[in-house]
């Protein structure tokens, strides 16, 4: 019979670690005595990062002493003890290949339920100051497991650890783990863990989200991240296209047509993806990278991106004034996550200003289809002046039967005639998107400014929106994540502090910052920090995928390798280090 051979518990501190401090729980000791054990949390314990540790799913987490044992020989260790891997309970038995997830176990006067493996992350490798601990443990098969409490109680080492009930569909911990993070998912078997009840949701999200892939043939795991979603570029790297057409849609947004130089067709897109461009202004230093969404028919022999001046845009600034007809431009192929899918729910499409163009190219989708899909198209702009594509917009929507337009001018002028050119006078607001009406079990899509979206998404959401069908597309650089640091960066992305590198030139393209390579500062995840770029990991290892970003040029090495591969046109920026001249996403 399996035994509770130590109790572990310890509350949240800061650490330091890689010149950061970080708020952690994994630091676990042994005690002596019953404990009381709640919905949440063993008395006397804590989690210092509770969006991937703790909470009711995963309130306690065990580890074996026979992976122990397997650590101290492979890692040639005398120094590991109880609370080692931030576990709860160390016990004897319970393997991860036959601990299955829905198995329940009564230790003491407590009652538990099995619900998912261990979650990767670095701070196992900061305890046990082993950098690829996270990695080891999925590849090694021996994750260890989180509890649910179904029955609070007193627990204490030494009891004895019964079992109560076995899960349905007797799927194994390891097999549940290995079937998210390494090569290979079998349709049958995500089926089959699926239909787990105690399956934690957010596993149970991750799986699905491969199982509705699992036919598509494409690579990457959309399981770990959404940036593996995209279809694999048409081409590597930058290729260059010509100017065909130029167009003024309104008074700060100008239109390009770009095409093949041969006049070939070009590789189609899905609608709301985009493009990259890199631009060659003589008053700046370095390549100008930008992403501008495709606004016209997918499938169209050439594509279109619509650029808008601002004050203080180089990039603008540069199309607007020097590129003329004829011109050649480096592109590279149309990417991105922020596509309409072909479901035949509602869809409602938000914009505000040029935030317009990825939303236009759904609207040429749905009606290429021939589309009886609601839809809702709620824009937002100044007055008509400054209102791209308002006739282009109306002529769409006037061929789709099941559509309704709502036009907000925040300052309308004169010349504008409500009811024609607009329907209501002011901002796009939280209140006027709950008059709408919009049905609950639509799709939205929204594209503007940051604040934008995050309002409109936070109003869509409280109007009834299922928040995971509520798509926000993001040009600029997106939000740090690191899970535990106390406090991240706020300065602006910047060349590394030190004379510069000797090696290839990184570009960080939502950063607007390329440098050169500089070998000693280890992964491009590494360098990445040193020039404070927002970024977002978690494992740090090759394992989880958060990292994981698109490569628009260039070719990087992996050390390690990672557990699987990221999607075509990806990297896994924590384990990379670059071979040539390289452009990230980021």
């Amino acid at each position: 019979m399996a035994t509770l051979s130590s109790l572990n518990v310890g509350m949240p501190r800061d650490v330091s670690w890689r010149g950061r401090t970080v708020h952690t729980g994994v630091w676990k000791r042994p005690v002596h005595g019953p404990r009381m054990v709640r919905t949440l949390n063993i008395d006397g314990d804590g989690q210092g990062d509770l969006g991937g540790h703790g909470g009711e799913v995963r309130a306690v987490l065990v580890y074996q002493t026979e992976s122990y044992r397997h650590w101290r020989e492979y890692l040639r260790r005398d120094d590991l003890e109880p609370g080692h891997f931030g576990e709860n309970f160390t016990v004897d038995g319970l393997p991860d290949d036959e601990v299955c997830i829905g198995d329940r176990y009564r230790i003491g006067t407590a009652v538990f339920e099995v619900t998912q493996p261990r979650v990767t992350c670095y701070r196992v490798g900061m305890r046990m100051n082993e950098p690829q601990m996270a990695a080891l443990l999925v590849s090694h098969r021996r994750p260890g497991f989180y509890l649910r409490v179904i029955e609070e109680g007193e627990v204490e080492a030494g009891q004895d650890i019964v079992k109560v009930a076995a899960g349905p569909e007797a799927v194994p911990v390891a097999e549940i783990d290995a079937l998210l993070y390494l090569p290979g998912h079998p349709r049958d078997a995500l089926e089959r863990a699926l239909r787990i009840p105690a399956l934690s949701p957010g596993w149970k999200e991750s799986l699905q989200s491969i199982l509705d892939r699992a036919d598509s043939g494409a690579g990457g795991n959309v399981g770990l991240t959404k940036t593996a979603g995209s279809p694999p570029p048409a081409w590597p790297g930058f290729r260059s296209l010509t100017v065909t057409g130029i167009h003024e849609e309104s008074r700060r947004v100008l239109s390009l047509s770009l095409a093949a130089p041969d006049g070939s067709a070009l590789p189609s897109w899905q609608a709301g993806q985009s493009i990259t461009l890199r631009l060659h202004p003589d008053d700046v230093q370095g390549p100008v990278i930008r992403s501008y969404s495709l606004s016209n028919r997918p499938g169209a022999a050439d594509y279109r991106i619509s650029v808008k001046r601002e004050p203080h845009g180089v990039a603008g600034r540069y199309v607007h004034s020097r590129v003329r007809l004829g011109d050649t431009l480096e592109v590279a192929a149309p990417r991105g996550t922020f596509f309409l899918d072909g479901e035949a729910r509602p869809v409602v499409l938000v914009s505000a200003g040029v935030g317009v163009t990825p939303l236009l190219s759904m609207l040429y989708a749905l009606v290429e289809a021939g589309s009886s899909r609601q839809v809702w198209w709620v824009h937002g702009a100044r007055d008509g002046s400054e209102h791209p594509f308002a006739e282009e917009c109306r002529d769409l929507l006037d061929r789709l039967p099941g559509s309704r337009s709502h036009i907000a001018y925040s300052r309308p002028a004169e010349t504008d005639s409500r009811g024609a050119d607009y329907t209501t006078a002011g901002r796009l607001t939280g209140e006027l998107i709950a008059s709408l009406g919009l049905p609950a079990d639509a799709d939205a899509y929204l594209c503007g400014p940051a604040s934008f979206m995050a309002d409109l998404g936070s109003a869509l959401a409280a109007d009834g929106l299922d928040p995971a069908r509520i798509h926000i597309e993001t040009f600029g650089a997106e939000g740090a994540l690191n899970p535990g640091v106390v406090q991240g960066s706020s300065r602006a992305p910047h060349p590394p502090p030190g004379p510069p590198g000797a090696g290839p030139s990184i570009s960080f393209a939502r950063s607007g910052l390329t440098v050169p390579w500089d070998a000693g500062r280890g992964t491009l995840l590494d360098f990445a920090e040193a020039c404070d770029v927002p970024i977002r990991w978690s494992c740090r290892t090759g394992v989880c995928h958060t990292c994981e970003t698109v490569l628009l040029s260039g070719s990087v090495d992996y050390d390690p390798e990672p557990i699987e591969p990221p999607a075509d046109g990806n990297t896994l920026i924590c384990c990379t280090t670059p071979a040539d001249d390289v452009v990230l996403d980021l």
